[in-house]
């Protein structure tokens, strides 16, 4: 009786890992279905020929030159599970051969909006503000507590970019009735306009909002294009969100623009992390800080597996992967953002 060899999956998640990524149930259904060779990303091109030439799939997105691509003949799609499309493989080459680059980024989409809701409402209430005041003796009780405090419920909001954190955003604020004005140029008006959402130039966002949620990725076009000339634009007391990445904003003209008092903000992310015990950041007032947190829960990474399986399942069956997010090939090389090195 013929045996059916099982598909075969180089595995190189760094730094997630199988057990972070596959719940028990997922974990039990990928063993079964799948052969798995667990390698150090960079140690993918010491495989034995045969590995490399038989492998299907890989979890992870380990650099893969030219030459080490030739020699994997079988593969058909790279599966990142960490987040960033990394500019390390020739994509041309993937593309024209018909292998898919996906993402499994979009698990992160709900964790990272709902702490996005919750920093703007803390700004505008000055919720963790008023906490540390109590326990020194220093609380303004009633109104005096409030002479800073707005509602986030029918506010000007700004959103710059609406990917998955963009729309999940999005669907969270409709309660609050705000106007929500958004930059994305990679995006037609008329999708904007499908999620209920006002089309709008990134000055528009900047002097026209009381929120400003930044959700954009890093890409070779916009590095630290939010300076302190988009800063100094905005209006006095605008609250202004940093959850995407921070190559995105000038980190010092964003620090000098809420020292000064113009603005309040609040980031989960920093130009280099983990962040120096002496940053300036540590101790400017009006900026509300998270240590890159927002998305990094367990539902989430768990999610990835759930994803991974069900697209490797529908190209099993010579379909394309649907829930994992494609590289696109006009848009992936131009992606910056820098790969991340801890859950």
């Amino acid at each position: 009786m013929a045996t059916t060899t099982k598909p075969l999956i180089i595995s190189a998640p760094e730094p997630r890992s199988i057990d972070l990524i596959f719940t028990d149930v997922a974990k039990e259904a990928l063993y079964d279905r799948y052969r798995i060779v667990e390698v150090e990303q960079h140690k993918v091109d010491e495989l034995p020929e045969e590995t490399l030439a038989e492998a299907r799939y890989i979890l992870g997105q380990p650099p893969l030159s030219p030459e080490l691509l030739a020699r994997l003949q079988n593969l058909r799609c790279v599966l990142n599970v960490e987040s960033n499309l990394i500019n390390n493989m020739p994509y041309e080459t993937l593309f024209q051969r018909g292998i898919h680059v996906v993402t499994t980024g979009a698990v992160f989409a709900e964790p990272v909006a709902e702490i996005g809701l919750g920093m703007a409402l803390d700004l505008a209430r000055g919720i963790s503000q008023s906490d540390a005041a109590f326990r020194t003796g220093t609380e303004l009780w009633g109104g005096d507590g409030n002479s800073t405090a707005r509602l986030l419920s029918g506010a000007e909001v700004g959103i710059i970019g609406f990917g998955d954190l963009g729309r999940t955003l999005n669907r969270l604020l409709t309660g609050f009735r705000c106007t929500i004005r958004v930059f994305d140029p990679w995006l037609p008006p008329s999708i904007l306009t499908d999620h209920g959402v006002v089309p709008s130039s990134l000055d528009t966002v900047l002097t026209q909002s009381d929120f400003i949620f930044v959700m954009a990725a890093v890409t070779a076009e916009n590095k630290s294009f939010l300076d302190a000339e988009a800063f100094a634009s905005m209006r006095k007391g605008a609250n202004f969100i940093l959850l995407s990445r921070a190559d995105v904003v000038d980190f010092d003209a964003l620090l000098a623009a809420v020292r000064s008092g113009h603005i309040q903000a609040a980031t989960d992310v920093f130009p280099e992390e983990p962040l120096a015990a002496d940053h300036p950041a540590r101790s400017v007032p009006g900026l509300l800080l998270s240590a890159h947190r927002a998305g990094a829960l367990d539902i989430a990474f768990k999610r990835m597996g759930d994803m991974v399986l069900e697209d490797m399942t529908l190209m099993d069956r010579g379909l394309p992967p649907m829930r994992c997010k494609r590289a696109e090939r006009e848009t992936v090389a131009r992606m910056r953002s820098k790969p991340v090195d801890r859950n």
